[in-house]
């Protein structure tokens, strides 16, 4: 598997699903190829963790020729098992910055800069590596070209090749979790490539896109909750919220994935009962397709292929079209029941009060009070003109045949 891109979420879900990947494809060891200019210091601490506690060796080789490991890449590589450069690459420069590019306060980045040596401290001591290197790339950014790395010990081999480090990886003695000691052992390489989960993930974790894309889902939500009933500002940033929470780290890709899902088939249900011009149903649409490439993947054994997202989110988004349709078509269905339905109705009187003018009549198979202008007899036919209250206006029905009244 390969580094390429700055060190965010998506590169902690890419390793941890690489390492998992790995394990289910029984192999001996995970080669990790690095080429990044660093990046975010929390998922590098996440990244460095799942190698300590991989349960088979990480190899962590710069290349191609021409990459560097830079910062947070140079971080990296301390951690790996076995490490090591190819030729015309370098790495280093580690110092702690703030995400925006400004000075961090003097207080704040001797905090930052001390605890970080500290923990490169522990890396170094463990790996057997350079103590001295690690700490210059953090106080001095200081960055050094492959060749002289391996001269001061900071990287266990310099190589022109990927099969040569692979090669003097072989048999290499190394320090697993819980400092037991395992031999590596490499074989045939498979390639677990960079897919659309990651690119998606990668670009919407970008920390300027994140940050962004919070502040536009919070500002949609609080418009909606402000103007209720506009609909397709509170779709999206719904959507939007939990992408950013992925994006920040404070939820994780699986269990944002699962949210989006049940969000989109939320919105898909609602479209068949809130009118909201197609808002809910395309948001619902794109919450689950977005939902589903978070979810599974490779690693787990259970990838979903995109020959498959793509036809089942079609799918649903056709019975949501088709739901919406006949929900809307029943809009111009009669209400049956309501006084306005029995206008024009005409029923059969049953009794009348002295003077014929009101009595009781019989329409729909149930019993109303009415009152006629003209005097009416039992039995007459009676044609309903009005309404007020729990009494009807009828008139004298041109059908006088009594058997022949509805």
């Amino acid at each position: 598997m390969s580094i390429s891109e700055a060190i965010g979420p998506a590169t902690l879900d890419f390793v941890q699903r690489g390492i998992k990947k790995a394990v289910t494809e029984h192999c001996s060891s995970l080669l990790v190829m690095i080429n990044t200019p660093g990046g975010s210091l929390h998922s590098t601490r996440l990244i460095v963790k799942e190698i300590l506690n991989s349960p088979i060796p990480v190899l962590c080789l710069v290349g191609p020729a021409g990459a560097h490991a830079g910062s947070a890449g140079a971080i990296i590589l301390q951690a790996c098992h076995v490490n090591g450069a190819m030729e015309a690459t370098n790495i280093g420069a580690a110092t702690p910055i703030m995400a925006t590019g400004q000075d961090a306060a003097k207080d704040l980045r001797k905090k930052l800069i001390n605890d970080t040596v500290s923990w490169l401290d522990g890396l170094t001591a463990l790996r057997g590596r350079n103590k001295e290197f690690g700490r210059e790339i953090i106080t001095k950014a200081k960055a050094v070209s492959a060749k002289e790395a391996y001269k001061i010990g900071a990287i266990d081999a310099l190589v022109s090749s990927k099969e040569a480090f692979l090669e003097f990886a072989k048999g290499r003695e190394v320090k697993m979790d819980g400092q037991r000691l395992q031999k590596v052992e490499v074989g045939p390489l498979i390639l677990f490539d960079q897919d659309i989960r990651y690119k998606t993930v990668a670009f919407l974790t970008d920390p300027q896109v994140a940050y962004l894309l919070l502040m536009a889902s919070l500002g949609l939500l609080y418009f909606e909750l402000t103007h209720p009933g506009i609909i397709a500002p509170g779709v999206a940033g719904g959507i939007g919220l939990i992408i950013s929470m992925v994006s920040l780290h404070k939820l994780d890709v699986t269990w944002g994935g699962l949210m989006l899902i049940l969000l989109g088939l939320l919105f898909m249900l609602a479209e068949a009962f809130v009118p909201s011009f197609g808002a809910l149903g395309i948001g619902g649409i794109i919450s689950f397709f977005m939902g589903s490439l978070f979810l599974f993947d490779e690693s787990s054994g259970h990838q979903l292929p995109m020959e498959l997202i793509a036809p089942t989110t079609l799918v649903l988004g056709i019975l949501m079209i088709i739901v919406a349709y006949l929900a809307f078509q029943t809009r111009k269905v009669k209400k049956r029941g309501a006084y306005d339905s029995l206008i024009g109705q005409e029923g059969k009187v049953v009794s009348v009060n002295r003077g014929g003018q009101e009595g009781l009549m019989e329409v729909f198979g149930e019993t109303w009070k009415f009152y006629s202008q003209t005097p009416v007899h039992k039995g007459d036919c009676v044609k309903v003109t009005g309404y007020k209250g729990l009494k009807l206006f009828v008139q004298k029905s041109a059908q006088q045949r009594s058997e022949l009244c509805p």
